[in-house]
């Protein structure tokens, strides 16, 4: 995704971006997000910009400071950051300056929520919606089927929405049983797919005839679809659900990942599976099964709670 200016083109950053794209293999997504939090810092400082060599540490405090009066998400201001710390490196790497002055600049520690996630009741539920819902006169017939194999396919195989998009109708040959998925820094991973998942595929393919090299997943006009379009699907159908909170296909893959560990998977399958770069990334759902956890043991346990009735012992028995 390349970002339209009128302003005068940065040379500096704009050979860091050829160097992201040729060297780090980064995404478009990444490249455009980088750019931006590197010309919003520019623009911030202003007429007192003389060069990226001139920059200081306490002109990156300042605008530090700034984002935290605004009152930003933590991650919003780490991920500025990143971005001008990436830059830095290259700098000093390619000899355009001899010192990062990001290494001087502490950032607000990174806050890490819980992951919302569905019960196994809810996201039941949610899988037999497509057949549930009414279907609209000008729908084709198909479209049921479509919508029940993606949300088999998130389900099934924890992918990211970017990557379920892509899909190819070519991506699970008939008789196999996993898929090849193109994820963050264009990295290819393997990934299984259960049986449900692969009839549900099965089933929309045949209806719709989708075959070859064509997108898995189209439209009623017979293009790609876009996650804005599955974002609505999914919207639709958790407004005739009994699911009391907003679900993105993003919550789906934290429902997957929370599922799979819950039922005893080992943490680095489950990385390996959501093609988590970090272990770290993927030890956040730990916490999640912990809580459940706790949970179980709090209502299982006769002396989890002091209030509790009291079971007799078997010493108190007559």
């Amino acid at each position: 995704m390349e970002t339209r200016s009128d302003k005068p083109t940065d040379e500096c950053v704009e050979r860091f971006i050829r160097y992201m794209r040729a060297e780090r293999n980064a995404s478009p997504l990444t490249m455009d997000s980088y750019r931006r939090s590197l010309s919003q810092f520019r623009e911030w400082m202003g007429e007192r910009f003389s060069s990226w060599q001139t920059c200081t540490p306490q002109s990156f405090r300042s605008w530090l400071y700034l984002a935290m009066e605004q009152q930003l998400q933590s991650s919003t201001i780490r991920l500025r950051f990143a971005a001008l710390r990436s830059f830095y490196n290259y700098l000093v790497r390619y000899g355009e300056t001899s010192v990062n002055p990001l290494d001087e600049v502490a950032l607000p520690r990174a806050r890490h929520p819980l992951p919302v996630h569905l019960n196994l009741k809810q996201m039941e539920e949610l899988l037999g919606m497509p057949f549930l819902a009414p279907l609209d006169k000008k729908s084709p017939p198909w479209l049921p089927y479509r919508d029940a194999a993606i949300l088999e396919l998130f389900y099934s195989c924890g992918m990211r929405l970017s990557e379920l998009v892509s899909l190819n109708a070519n991506a699970l040959p008939d008789g196999e049983d996993c898929l090849r998925v193109v994820g963050k820094g264009r990295k290819v991973r393997i990934i299984p797919v259960g049986d449900y998942a692969r009839e549900a595929l099965r089933k929309y393919r045949e209806m719709a005839g989708i075959s070859g090299v064509m997108p898995l997943f189209i439209s009623r006009l017979g293009k790609r679809l876009t996650g804005r379009s599955i974002q609505l699907m999914l919207d639709k159908y958790l407004r005739l659900s009994n699911i009391p909170f907003h679900i993105s296909p993003h919550k789906l893959r934290h429902t997957f990942a929370t599922h799979m560990l819950d039922a005893g998977a080992d943490l680095r399958a489950v990385q390996e599976l959501l093609g988590h770069a970090s272990l770290s990334t993927t030890q956040i759902y730990t916490h999640v099964t912990k809580t459940r956890m706790k949970e179980v043991y709090t209502e299982a346990h006769p002396r989890a709670r002091a209030n509790a009735q009291r079971r007799p012992r078997r010493a108190d028995t007559p």
